[in-house]
């Protein structure tokens, strides 16, 4: 799953592909790279991000959707309120992918069954704006398999059955670096629960404390960064989830190569 962020603001590319051109331009370039869907979000989610008001949200991610799809090409759409979820899904969106898992908007999972679409339903504790109040755990990987356990239940409650659902664990959302590890450790245990799994490591501060990589430039972060998300990705493939989230495809490409070549596969 390749992003694709349509926003001024997110916490790694915000404003490189805000403009609607710019933004149908790389996801050409993702796909070419190897993306299987494209992952297209008008709202950052980055810590201390505030809200964005749905019909600004939009405003920015309709066209982009609309044109992808008319190209042929897989798309999610990176959002937590049901309006945006609905108009994106008859634009062409196949999948919606909700960060809050269908708490931030109660709407959500009714509206994603009425127009029957796939959802990705991620561990959530709270918006961006406070994002680690919620990281206090006695057992982070079982707490956050039962609380998406709950969240799967009030899908199927929404008339959204296991086959349409795919699980992600909320890499970085409420949860600090050590948790992360944690939560990624136990992924075959999350893996076993039965829907597909979707992991998103991509770029996030827990990568670059352990690389020590958040006093380099820009560049090198960020390309450090790329690698470290390959290499976890590559990870989470061998513990057996359905898809990675990333923003360097080609990279987490290569790296799923290099596995399968190891594996035999």
């Amino acid at each position: 799953m390749g992003i694709l962020n349509v926003t001024p603001d997110s916490f790694s590319d915000g404003g490189r592909y805000a403009d609607a051109d710019a933004a149908l331009a790389h996801g050409i370039r993702l796909i070419a790279a190897g993306a299987d869907i494209l992952d297209v979000g008008g709202e950052s989610t980055r810590p201390g991000a505030e809200r964005v008001d749905p019909s600004t949200e939009q405003d920015r991610v309709l066209p982009v959707v609309s044109a992808l799809a008319a190209m042929g090409a897989t798309v999610s759409i990176d959002t937590m309120n049901a309006s945006t979820a609905v108009a994106a899904v008859r634009a062409g969106a196949r999948i919606v992918n909700d960060v809050s898992g269908g708490l931030a908007d109660p709407e959500l999972l009714p509206a994603v069954a009425a127009e029957n679409a796939e959802v990705v339903l991620g561990h959530w504790r709270g918006p961006s704006s406070d994002m680690y109040a919620g990281a206090e755990y006695a057992d982070v990987t079982r707490e956050t398999i039962g609380e998406l356990i709950a969240r799967m239940e009030a899908a199927a409650a929404a008339g959204i059955p296991p086959s349409r659902v795919v699980l992600d664990p909320g890499i970085g959302f409420g949860k600090r670096g050590p948790q992360n590890w944690d939560v990624l450790r136990g992924l075959p245990q999350l893996v076993g629960v039965g829907p597909r799994v979707l992991v998103g490591t991509s770029r996030k501060r827990f990568l670059a404390e352990i690389l020590g990589a958040e006093a380099d430039g820009e560049a090198t972060s960020e390309a450090r960064r790329d690698l470290a998300t390959a290499v976890t990705s590559a990870l989470a493939a061998r513990a057996g989830v359905w898809g990675v989230r990333v923003h360097d495809v080609a990279a987490t490409r290569d790296a799923l190569r290099v596995v399968e070549a190891w594996e035999g596969s």
